[in-house]
C-alpha cells in the first residue's frame, strides 16, 4: 500500500478504533486521540509541497473491480494538495476546538469525532480520486456523514428537518451528477479524470457532452448552495459549531467548487458551462450578501454570508472557463486571472470563515446566545474573542493589510475584465455592477457581525435584566457545550421572539478554544501581508491543475499597485458600506424580511409533504396489511414476467433426455413433502401449523442429503431448528387463533394462482435444464477452487472468496434486520429495568423465561451433554469448512441453537451469567472483522476481498494450511451468532 492510500484511510481506520481506544484511555477526552488523524495527514501534506509545486504528481492505484475497470486510483496534484491541506489543516484546529467546545461526560463526543473523522475521510477521497465512479462514493459518504454530524443533536427537531434537508438537496444532486459522470465515461472512453483530461477535443465533439455537463453541473450547485439549492446551509446551522466551522466553511460547501475547478480542463471554452457557473455565482452572490445584512442570529448571518462568498469563488471559476484550455484566445489572459482569484479567495475564506464560526460558537458557549439582539458589549468582556473577530471580519470584508482584501481586488479586475472582453454581450456591465454591489452588503454584515456582538452595550430588556440578577447571584461556572434548550431553530425569516434570559455574565473563552481561531485569523493576516507564503509553491500548482501550462499568476500580489480600479472600487465598497451600516437599523429595506409571495423553503417543504402524500395514498392501494394480497401481488408478476419473457424470446422447450431418473426414495420424499404442504392450510391449530412446517423443512434436508450436499443439508436443518424455536417464542405474543370466513370466490382465487405459480415454477425449472443458453459456470468453480482459493469444499469457497461481496453484503443486511427487530421489539415492550454495571447504567430488558426453567430433570441432564457435543461440532466445522462440509454460518448457527437450548433447559439467566456479551456487539464486530480482512488486501494492492493462503510446518501437525479466508469466515460466524441471539432474546422480551 503506498503511503497516499495510507493517509487516506487513516481517517477511516482511527475511526473504526476510537470507540475502543476512548475505554482503554477513560480519563482522556477523545479529541487527542482523533486529532491524530488531521495532524499526521497534515505533516504528510506538507511535506510534498517541494515535489507537487515543481510540477509532479503523486499516483496510487488499488484494483477494487477490475473485472469493470473500476479502482481505487489516487492523484495528489496541485489542486489535489491544496484541498487536502485545508481539509488536514483546518480538520486539526477543529478538533482542537471542539475539545473544549464539546464536554466530554454530557456530550456523545465519541460518536462525534468517529463521524467527524468520517466525513474527514471521505472529504479527502473527493478531491484526490482519480476515478469518477470512486469519486462519487466519497461524494455521497460526505454527505451521508454530514447528515450525522448535523444532526448530531437528534433529540431537537430543528437539527433532525436541517440534516434532512442537506441530505435530501445534496443526494438529489448526487444522483444528477452520477448519471452525467456515465454520460462523460460513454463520450471519453474511459472514467478516469486524467485520462478524461487529456481527450477533452473528443469530448468536445460529442453530443454527449452538454447533457453530461448540465447533470454535473446540478451537482456542483446542490453541494456548493448555490441558489435555490442553497436552502440547506442555513438549517444546517443547528449542528455543534465545530462542525459549522468544518463543514461549512472549509470543506463539504467546497467539495461543489472543487469538482468544477477540477473538470476545468475538460468543459473550458463550453458557453453553456461558464454562462450557467457565472450567473448562478452572481445571483447566490447577491442574494446571500443581501440576505445576510437582515440576520438576528449569529450563525445564520454567517451562513448567509458563506452562501454569498460561495457564490464569489464560483462566480470567478465560471469567468476562468470562458477560454479551450492551450488556447491563445485574447480571453484567456483574464480567464487565467480569474481562476487564480478564485483559488486564492478560497483558502482567504477558509481562513477568515473558520474563525468566525469558532468565534460565534465562543459567545455562545460563554453568553448561552446568538441572538444579536441580546448581544453587544462583550469587548470588556471576551478581549481576546474581540481581537479573533475584528481580523476575520476586516478580512472578510476586504480591508487591507488582510488576504481578503488581495482576493477581492482580484475579483474585482476579474469583472471589469470580463466587461472589458466582450464575451458576455450587452449584460456584461452586470458583473461589475454585482461584484461591487454584494462588496459593500459584505463590508455591511461584517460590520454587524463585530459592532452587535462585542461594540456598544448590552441590548434587550431580558439581558439587562439576566444582568442585574447575575450581579446579586453567586458566580457560577461557565456553561458547558450546549445550551440546547436555549437554542431558536435557523430559520429563513428572523426569530420575532427572543432568546431566554442570558445565564451569566460574559467572560473570556478558555485559551484552548480561543487558539484554533486565533491561528485562522493569523492566516488571514499573512495571507495578506505574505502572499508569497503560499503563493508560487501552493496555489500556482493548483492553477496548473485547472488551466494546464497557464501563466505565473502569484508571483506579483501586493497590497499595493497604485490607483488602479480596482482600488478605487474598493473605496467606494468602504464608503457606501460605512453609509449603509449607519442606516440600515432606520431602513425597513435593509433590517427587515421581504414579503414575498413564496419562498424557497415553503417551495422545498411544499413539495416534500405533496410527495409524502402521494406516496401514501400510492402505497395505501397495495400495502394492505393482508398476507394473501401481497403473496398474490408476488405470484402474479412472476406469472405475467414469465408470460412476457416467454412471448418475447420465442417460447422454451422442454427436454428430460439427459436428466437422471427418480429413485424410489426420491419418489416418496416428494410425496410425503406434498402431503405436508397440502396439510398446513387445513391445521386447526398454530402448534400443528408449525410441526407442518417444521416437517417441510426438514424434507427438505432429506434432499440435500439424497443428492449428496451435505452443506446444504447441515444448514437447512440447523436453520429449520432455529426457526421452529424462533416461531414457538413469538406464539407467547399472538391472540388466540380465530378461524376467518373465506369466500368460495376468494378460495378459488388464491387456488388459481398457486396452481399457476406452481406450474410457472416447474416449467421454468424445467425449461433452464432443457435449453441452456450458456454453459454452466459450475465447472469453473470445481476446476478453481483449489488452485485460485486453496480450498476443496467448493460451496465454502464459492461464499468466503468467489463471491466474498454478496456474503459480505448479506451479513450486513441481516444485521440490520435483527437492530431492527429488537428495536421494534424494544418499542412495543418498552418495560424495563435499569442495573449498574462496571461504574456504567444500563437498561435491560426482562425475558419471558428469565426467571422461568425447564423443570424436565431428562432434558437439563442431557442438555449438559449435548450442548458441549455441539459447540465443540460448531467450532470444528467453522474451522474444516474450507475444506470439509461447513464453514461460518452453518458453525454459528449450530453455536445458537445450542445457546437456545441451554436457555430452554436452565433458563436465559444462565445465558447471561455463561456468556456476559451484548450479542448486538458481537454482530458489529462480526461485520468488521470482515470488512477488515476485506480491507486488508488493499495493503498488498490487492482488489478488496482477495484472499491469500499458504502452508507451513508445525510441530507434532506437520504441514499445515493457512488461509485468510477462515478470517472472512470467523467475522461470518460472529455476525450469524448475534443476529441470532439478538433475535430470540429480543423475541423472549416479556410484555
Amino acid at each position: 500500500m503506498s503511503l497516499l492510500h495510507f493517509f487516506l484511510l487513516l481517517p477511516f481506520l482511527l475511526a473504526a478504533m476510537l470507540p475502543l481506544l476512548n475505554k482503554l484511555t477513560k480519563e482522556l477526552h477523545p479529541g487527542w486521540l482523533a486529532m491524530a488523524a488531521p495532524a499526521f495527514m497534515l505533516f504528510y501534506f506538507l511535506s510534498r509541497i517541494p515535489e507537487v509545486s515543481k510540477g509532479r504528481s503523486l499516483t496510487a492505484s488499488v484494483p477494487w473491480i477490475p473485472s469493470l475497470g473500476i479502482n481505487l486510483d489516487s492523484n495528489l496534484d496541485g489542486l489535489g494538495l491544496l484541498f487536502a491541506l485545508l481539509i488536514s489543516g483546518i480538520g486539526a484546529l477543529v478538533v482542537l476546538y471542539s475539545i473544549s467546545y464539546l464536554h466530554p461526560r454530557k456530550e456523545a463526543v465519541t460518536r462525534f469525532y468517529v463521524c467527524l473523522l468520517l466525513f474527514m475521510g471521505a472529504m479527502l477521497g473527493v478531491v484526490l480520486s482519480d476515478h469518477l465512479i470512486v469519486l462519487y462514493g466519497f461524494w455521497e459518504l460526505t454527505s451521508i456523514t454530514s447528515f450525522l454530524l448535523i444532526a448530531f443533536w437528534h433529540k431537537r427537531e430543528v437539527s433532525l428537518a436541517g440534516a434532512l434537508k442537506s441530505l435530501l438537496i445534496t443526494s438529489f444532486g448526487g444522483l444528477a451528477m452520477l448519471a452525467g459522470f456515465l454520460l462523460l465515461g460513454l463520450a471519453g472512453g474511459s472514467l478516469r479524470v486524467s485520462e478524461l483530461i487529456d481527450s477533452s477535443a473528443v469530448l468536445a465533439a460529442s453530443p454527449l457532452l452538454l447533457p453530461a455537463m448540465l447533470l454535473i453541473a446540478l451537482g456542483v450547485l446542490t453541494k456548493s448552495a448555490q441558489f435555490p439549492f442553497h436552502i440547506w446551509l442555513p438549517d444546517a446551522m443547528e449542528a455543534p459549531t465545530p462542525v459549522s466551522a468544518y463543514l461549512h466553511s472549509a470543506t463539504m460547501v467546497k467539495a461543489g467548487l472543487y469538482l468544477a475547478a477540477r473538470l476545468m480542463p475538460i468543459f473550458a471554452g463550453q458557453a453553456p458551462w461558464y454562462i450557467l457557473l457565472t450567473t448562478s455565482g452572481l445571483i447566490t452572490l447577491l442574494y446571500g450578501a443581501f440576505r445576510a445584512i437582515k440576520q438576528t442570529d449569529l450563525k445564520a448571518l454567517l451562513a448567509y454570508s458563506t452562501i454569498s462568498q460561495l457564490g464569489l469563488v464560483l462566480t470567478l471559476l465560471g469567468l476562468g472557463s470562458v477560454y479551450p484550455t492551450g488556447s491563445t484566445h485574447e480571453y484567456a489572459v483574464y480567464s487565467t486571472a480569474a481562476a487564480a482569484a478564485a483559488l486564492f479567495h478560497l483558502v482567504n475564506h477558509a481562513a477568515f470563515k473558520g474563525a468566525l464560526f469558532m468565534t460565534a460558537g465562543i459567545v455562545d458557549h460563554e453568553t448561552g446566545t446568538r441572538d444579536l439582539r441580546q448581544l453587544g458589549g462583550l469587548l470588556r468582556f471576551m478581549p481576546l474573542t474581540f481581537t479573533v473577530a475584528l481580523a476575520a471580519s476586516l478580512s472578510m470584508a476586504g480591508v487591507p493589510p488582510f488576504g481578503g482584501f488581495m482576493s477581492k481586488e482580484l475579483f474585482f479586475g476579474s469583472a471589469l475584465d470580463a466587461m472589458r472582453s466582450g464575451s458576455w454581450g450587452t449584460a456584461a456591465f452586470l458583473i461589475p455592477v454585482i461584484a461591487w454591489t454584494a462588496s459593500a452588503f459584505t463590508f455591511v454584515y461584517s460590520a454587524i457581525f463585530v459592532w452587535r456582538t462585542f461594540g456598544g452595550s448590552r441590548r434587550g430588556e431580558q439581558a439587562d435584566a439576566s444582568h442585574a440578577a447575575v450581579q446579586e447571584a453567586p458566580h457560577k461556572q461557565p456553561n458547558d457545550a450546549r445550551h440546547a434548550t436555549m437554542r431558536a431553530p435557523v430559520q429563513e425569516t428572523p426569530q420575532d421572539a427572543r432568546y431566554e434570559t442570558l445565564q451569566e455574565t460574559p467572560h473570556e473563552a478558555p485559551l484552548s478554544m480561543l487558539l484554533s481561531p486565533m491561528l485562522l485569523a493569523a492566516a488571514a493576516l499573512i495571507f495578506g501581508l505574505f502572499p508569497g507564503s503560499i503563493g508560487p509553491n501552493v496555489l500556482q500548482p493548483a492553477l496548473d491543475s485547472l488551466q494546464p501550462g497557464a501563466a505565473e499568476a502569484f508571483t506579483e500580489l501586493s497590497l499595493w499597485h497604485g490607483w488602479t480600479p480596482e482600488l478605487l472600487m474598493t473605496l467606494g465598497v468602504f464608503i457606501v458600506g460605512g453609509a449603509l451600516f449607519l442606516i440600515a437599523p432606520r431602513v425597513p429595506l435593509l433590517n427587515r424580511p421581504l414579503r414575498v409571495l413564496f419562498s424557497w423553503n415553503g417551495v422545498f417543504k411544499g413539495g416534500l409533504r405533496n410527495a409524502d402524500r402521494a406516496s401514501e395514498r400510492l402505497t395505501s392501494l397495495y400495502l394492505t396489511g393482508s398476507m394473501r394480497h401481497y403473496a398474490s401481488y408476488v405470484f402474479l408478476f412472476l406469472i405475467v414476467a414469465v408470460a412476457v419473457t416467454t412471448f418475447m424470446t420465442g417460447g422454451f422447450r422442454i427436454s428430460f433426455s439427459g436428466m437422471a431418473p427418480v429413485t424410489v426414495y426420491e419418489g416418496i420424499a416428494v410425496a410425503a413433502l406434498i402431503a405436508a404442504a397440502l396439510a398446513v392450510p387445513f391445521a386447526q391449530s398454530r402448534m400443528m401449523a408449525i410441526i407442518l412446517t417444521g416437517t417441510i423443512g426438514y424434507l427438505v434436508v432429506l434432499f440435500f442429503v439424497l443428492f449428496r450436499a451435505p452443506d446444504l443439508a447441515l444448514t437447512q436443518m440447523i436453520v429449520e431448528t432455529v426457526s421452529v424455536t424462533l416461531f414457538l417464542l413469538c406464539f407467547y405474543h399472538l391472540p388466540a387463533l380465530k378461524r376467518e370466513k373465506i369466500a368460495l370466490r376468494t378460495k378459488l382465487i388464491n387456488g388459481l394462482i398457486a396452481a399457476a405459480s406452481g406450474i410457472v415454477m416447474t416449467v421454468v425449472a424445467l425449461g433452464a435444464f432443457s435449453g441452456r443458453a450458456f454453459p454452466s459456470i459450475s465447472d469453473y468453480y470445481l476446476k478453481n477452487s483449489y488452485e485460485l482459493a486453496g480450498g476443496k469444499n467448493v460451496v465454502n469457497v464459492i461464499l468466503v472468496d468467489f463471491r466474498g461481496f454478496d456474503t459480505m453484503l448479506e451479513i450486513v443486511v441481516l444485521g440490520i434486520a435483527s437492530y431492527a427487530i429488537y428495536g421494534v421489539i424494544g418499542l412495543k415492550w418498552p418495560e424495563e429495568k435499569v442495573v449498574e454495571r462496571n461504574g456504567l447504567r444500563e437498561r435491560e430488558f426482562r425475558l419471558i423465561y428469565e426467571d422461568a426453567r425447564s423443570n424436565d430433570v431428562i432434558l437439563q441432564t442431557l442438555s449438559k451433554v449435548i450442548l458441549f457435543l455441539i459447540l465443540t461440532f460448531s467450532f470444528y466445522i467453522l474451522f474444516a469448512g474450507h475444506h470439509e462440509p461447513g464453514g461460518g454460518f452453518i458453525g454459528a448457527l449450530m453455536t445458537s441453537s445450542a445457546l437456545v437450548l441451554l436457555s430452554i433447559a436452565f433458563g436465559a439467566k444462565t445465558v447471561r451469567s455463561a456468556l456476559p456479551l451484548n450479542f448486538r456487539i458481537v454482530t458489529a464486530c462480526g461485520i468488521a472483522v470482515a470488512l477488515l480482512t476485506g480491507i486488508g488486501s488493499f495493503a498488498f494492492n490487492m482488489p478488496f476481498l482477495s484472499h491469500a493462503f499458504g502452508y507451513v510446518y508445525l510441530p507434532i501437525f506437520g504441514k499445515n494450511e493457512l488461509a485468510t479466508a477462515v478470517l472472512f469466515d470467523l467475522g461470518v460466524y460472529l455476525t450469524v451468532v448475534g443476529i441470532t441471539m439478538t433475535i430470540i432474546l429480543a423475541i423472549g422480551r416479556d410484555k
